[in-house]
């Protein structure tokens, strides 16, 4: 097990381990416990009554947050012809085919989200082990394989977030930056809430939501009532 540094012993000597906060007292807590020397961002992470195992089990989607993420995301696109002009008139940082694949192969990877329309996907596929382990192969599920390129792009630089549950059951999504307003934070986390509910498989069962913690990038997690909100 890593050591944990001095200051992450003591932000944790400040959160009760034994109980579950509300929504407001978690968010206020994680920022209070903040010690980077950065605007660190604040993430949800769920552990989940599913089986990943099951196709019909396997959570994954993208929601766009209502405050955004204060991330600026690089979007690359996978276009041609009409809509190669119109990633870029959209605001995309890259746009290309051919010669886009064979740059990342090369190593290249300045890049945050990946969008490619549907035409361009036996390319793409040949990217596969690249983005793949990196979570960045386009996917309609997320909505970044597609033919409307222009909202793609648009809902990626306002903030949309993907999600995907892990092979542990858990479930991760950023939620903002420690600058935030609190109020900011937990509209962000509200929606993320709703989007997790919503995505509850019909085959699952038990309890659906069997913990939900918020954290820093440094800062200890902070357990949340979910019945608090």
């Amino acid at each position: 097990m890593a050591k944990k540094s001095k200051k992450f012993l003591a932000a944790l000597e400040k959160v009760d381990t034994t109980k579950a906060y509300s929504v407001e007292e978690a968010v206020a807590l994680v920022k209070e416990l903040d010690y980077a020397n950065f605007d660190a961002t604040i993430e949800v992470a769920y552990r989940l009554g599913v089986d990943p195992k099951k196709a019909d089990q396997q959570i994954r989607g993208a929601v766009v947050l209502p405050n955004g993420t204060g991330k600026s995301q690089k979007v690359l696109v996978f276009a041609k012809g009409e809509k190669a002009a119109e990633a870029e008139a959209a605001g995309a940082d890259y746009v290309g085919d051919a010669e886009l694949v064979q740059k990342i192969n090369g190593g290249w990877m300045d890049f945050d989200v990946v969008v490619a329309t549907p035409d361009m996907m036996g390319e793409v596929g040949r990217l596969g082990r690249v983005l793949g382990p990196k979570g960045l192969m386009p996917n309609p599920k997320t909505g970044t394989v597609t033919m409307d390129v222009a909202k793609a792009i648009n809902e990626i630089k306002a903030g949309k977030v993907t999600y995907r549950v892990d092979k542990q059951s858990n479930l991760h999504a950023p939620i903002g930056k420690v600058s935030f307003d609190a109020e900011k934070l937990i509209e962000n986390f509200k929606t993320i809430q709703d989007t997790v509910l919503k995505a509850k498989p019909a085959t699952a069962k038990g309890v659906y939501i069997k913990n939900i913690t918020i954290t820093s990038t440094f800062g200890p997690g902070v357990k949340v009532n979910s019945q608090s909100f």
